[in-house]
């Protein structure tokens, strides 16, 4: 049964964390001060980061000769690591 669901729940999962991302974030955000502007230099760098990796993911993936699904999932894992990692982060910030 889960494995069914499983194409649905990942992709669930992951947005209901980039949304808890974006909410602790803006939290910080509004709350000014060196803390905020900290907190958005490392969100931008680590866009910048995770982009790149996911690219790089994606070009290896392809050059192995993987199918566009599996270059996919490469490239995905990335922003999906350090989506879950800023979530874990900022937990422990708030909480």
């Amino acid at each position: 049964m889960l494995e069914t669901l499983y194409p649905w729940l990942e992709p669930l999962r992951f947005a209901c964390e980039v949304q808890a991302v974006v909410s602790m974030r803006l939290l910080f955000l509004a709350q000014g001060g060196p803390q905020a502007e900290k907190e958005a230099r490392l969100m931008v760098a680590e866009k910048v980061a995770a982009f790149a990796d996911a690219e790089a993911a994606l070009a290896r993936a392809l050059f192995a000769g993987e199918t566009l699904v599996v270059a996919a999932e490469r490239a995905y894992a990335p922003v999906r690591s350090r989506v879950h990692a800023n979530n874990d982060r900022l937990l422990h910030a708030i909480g």
